[in-house]
């Protein structure tokens, strides 16, 4: 069955990339989704920043750092990265907005600026 983009389930796979169409090769299920979004108030980017944690964690505790002859897998490196893209999504649920480095600053007003950038009102 193909995604519908236009649910919430469906934008939190979009920005997690489990995007697979057919449920057995997707990483988590509807229901999993679903409760992510339950734990979040609906918030689309907050669940999908639990999904990618989870997913994480995952890849930690599976994958590890193995090499072998010419093969290599480095879990921890993988898992580095699924956080980052977490703390970009919990970012953007904020409403701050990141700089280039990954650097982001509160303004008294409640909107962000990137540095040296003038405030938006």
């Amino acid at each position: 069955m193909a995604i519908d983009y236009s649910t919430d389930v469906g934008m939190v796979r979009l920005i997690i990339t489990d995007v697979a169409e057919t449920e057995a090769e997707q990483l988590l299920s509807d229901d999993q989704i679903g409760a992510f979004l339950a734990m979040y108030g609906d918030n689309v980017n907050r669940a999908a920043a639990k999904a990618l944690r989870t997913i994480a964690a995952s890849e930690v505790l599976v994958s590890k750092k193995i090499t072998t002859q010419d093969l290599s897998s480095d879990g921890p490196a993988v898992s580095k990265e699924l956080r980052a893209l977490a703390d970009s999504c919990i970012a953007e649920a904020e409403g701050v907005e990141m700089d280039d480095a990954g650097f982001f600053e509160f303004i008294p007003n409640g909107y962000a600026k990137p540095e040296g950038a003038e405030a938006r009102l």
